[in-house]
């Protein structure tokens, strides 16, 4: 790296900007602009994202104290508060979802051969669903309650290295359920849901489209055993049957075989009952699997707790989503950089040291030299951590 770029100008230089180019090609983004371009305004959203930033005005009071770098950042236009949330207002916020998209296909291949803890030849993927609490005054395009606005962000990560494959941004009022009907399946692949997902007629796609599910069964899940498989209960695993449907209706959705699994935790002294599709893998893999859906949960408490998605720097969707799809290139960045660089640091701590030396004239990896990993444990052990 060259000594003479600053820190945010290296983190950049990990960026295909030619795709962005083409993203915002496809949507006219630069149509009849004469400054702030949208490169201009993906870097000012990014800085906020790196260190934090709490509002528009905090933004342009960074940057213009800085004003000197800026150009060599690669911002070329003139940083305002007004400019950046008529930006963010108007230009479309698919350019940034497509971006990102490309992102998290990097990312995927980097993170192909990652462990998550399950030995397993296929792809598995976690899907769940975070809501975002919005005022309905402010935001009243995002209807969730009477009195009460909200997003949600509907997501399905790849476990290994817990990357998000789709994110998918709606209302609150939308059921997380839905969002099945809009998944490609992939034919192989494993997607790992809660019981919000259990809906017969749509795992029944997912079988028919070769794709393999595993979820949990409601207290009221009714089936006819047809024979039962053995079980080692020195595993958790109290029994392992071959089952179809009694109900009329969920027959109707559902007609072929299922397979449920009673699982017994230990840990939490819980026992838990398991449906899948999957006739192959052991039953003590499928209850492992499901006990990895967790990580989805840490991703979103992580980006939460470290992106700003929950203070808004827009009223509008436009400019809301555009704020969460930047986020989200943020936090696949930073996963491609650690993964590049081959740090065996947590994101936590990668984006603690980047938010203070973005301005640093310092080779990026030297920025990472000398901190300390076991000092960083007694502090950070509390922390949610993803690709630790």
């Amino acid at each position: 790296m060259n000594s003479g770029k600053t820190i945010f100008t290296q983190l950049m230089e990990f960026l295909p900007v030619h795709e962005l180019r083409k993203c915002v090609k496809r949507y006219n983004g630069n149509y009849k602009i004469k400054s702030f371009s949208c490169w201009d305004q993906f870097l000012c959203m990014a800085f906020a994202q790196l260190t934090y930033r709490e509002s528009l005005r905090d933004i342009q009071a960074c940057l213009r104290a800085s004003q000197q770098k800026l150009y060599h950042m690669g911002i070329r236009g003139k940083v305002s508060r007004n400019t950046l949330a008529h930006a963010n207002q108007v230009r479309d916020w698919r350019i940034y979802e497509n971006f990102a998209q490309v992102l998290i296909g990097i990312a995927g291949e980097l993170y192909i051969n990652e462990n998550f803890g399950v030995e397993l030849d296929q792809t598995a993927y976690a899907l769940d669903a975070t809501i975002i609490d919005l005022c309905l005054s402010i935001f009243p395009w995002a209807k969730f309650r009477n009195r009460k606005g909200a997003i949600k962000l509907h997501t399905l990560i790849d476990l290994r290295g817990s990357i998000p494959a789709v994110v998918i941004i709606t209302h609150g009022k939308i059921h997380e359920v839905t969002i099945l009907d809009d998944l490609l399946i992939e034919p192989g692949a494993i997607y790992i849901m809660d019981r919000g997902y259990l809906d017969f007629a749509r795992l029944h796609r997912i079988h028919q489209l070769l794709g393999f599910f595993v979820t949990r069964a409601k207290r009221n899940f009714n089936c006819k055993r047809l024979y039962s498989n053995r079980a080692d209960k020195n595993t958790g695993i109290r029994c392992d049957q071959i089952v179809v449907l009694r109900g009329f209706y969920a027959k109707k959705d559902y007609p072929d075989k299922l397979r449920r699994i009673r699982y017994y935790d230990t840990d939490n002294k819980k026992t838990l009952v398991f449906l899948t599709n999957n006739f192959l893998l052991p039953a003590v893999t499928i209850a492992n699997l499901y006990r990895s859906r967790w990580q989805i949960e840490l991703f979103f408490k992580w980006i939460k707790q470290h992106l700003r998605i929950k203070a808004f720097y827009g009223t509008t969707e436009n400019a809301v989503k555009t704020q969460i799809w930047i986020a989200i290139s943020v936090y696949v960045l930073v996963a491609i950089v650690k993964k590049r660089l081959e740090l065996s640091l947590s994101l936590y701590t990668i984006l603690q040291i980047l938010s203070v030396t973005l301005f640093e004239k310092i080779p990026l990896l030297q920025a990472f030299v000398n901190v300390d990993d076991e000092e960083l444990k007694s502090v950070f052990c509390k922390q949610l951590n993803l690709f630790t």
